[in-house]
């Protein structure tokens, strides 16, 4: 239990540092349901969860070769473009309104939408694993016990996302339509920009 614990207030802290994810899973839930939100925060704690595992594994040690880690870079990088060029082309194009169609995304979308959006940022199992091997020597944890840990840090990401969503959700009614486009356009931006700026540093020579 103590180390449940420990892994869950660790994973609350790492949340705070909140980035591209949050926000489009906050857009989303705003241009569509709580479920949708509910949805998309399931994807990204999945996705968290892939690199949990990972790092758990030792899988980290991969990334540390410089052409591996500069595949990844490029493609994570790309991954965010394209996620970011997609939104703002609803905004522009597809022109939300209140009475938006809610089916016009499915639920498995809204999934795999975050679930790939989450993975697209593999260098995190750097965090990861860093996490986990000071978990271990600082409280000298059995590989059974890191499993227990990256469970909980794990579920932080849902508890801390879900309850965000389920907030947005119970006030979006008294969101102005055009405030949540802005917000499709700066979630957009923030994709397009954190890539790019990702994409240049990994090509830089």
């Amino acid at each position: 239990m103590k180390i449940f614990k420990n892994g869950l207030l660790t994973g609350l802290v790492l949340q705070l540092a909140i980035g591209p994810v949050f926000f489009f899973i906050i857009n989303l839930t705003l241009q569509k349901t709580a479920l949708d939100g509910l949805v998309a925060t399931l994807g990204a704690t999945l996705a968290d969860y892939v690199y949990i595992t990972l790092a758990i594994f030792g899988i980290g040690k991969l990334l540390e070769k410089e052409r591996v880690k500069k595949i990844f870079g490029i493609i994570s990088s790309i991954v965010l473009i394209v996620f970011g060029i997609f939104v703002i082309k609803n905004v522009l194009i597809e022109n939300f309104s209140a009475g938006v169609n809610t089916n016009s995304v499915s639920l498995f979308s809204s999934f795999i939408y975050t679930f790939f959006l989450t993975l697209s940022s593999p260098l995190t199992i750097f965090l990861w694993t860093s996490l986990f091997a000071a978990k271990a020597l600082e409280y000298n944890y059995s590989k059974k016990e890191l499993l227990i840990f990256g469970f909980s840090t794990g579920l932080a990401t849902f508890v801390f996302i879900g309850t965000a969503v389920i907030i947005f959700s119970s006030i979006k009614g008294n969101i102005p339509i055009t405030l949540i486009q802005i917000l499709n356009l700066i979630v957009g931006c923030l994709l397009i920009g954190y890539g790019g700026i990702r994409l240049r540093k990994v090509t830089k020579p």
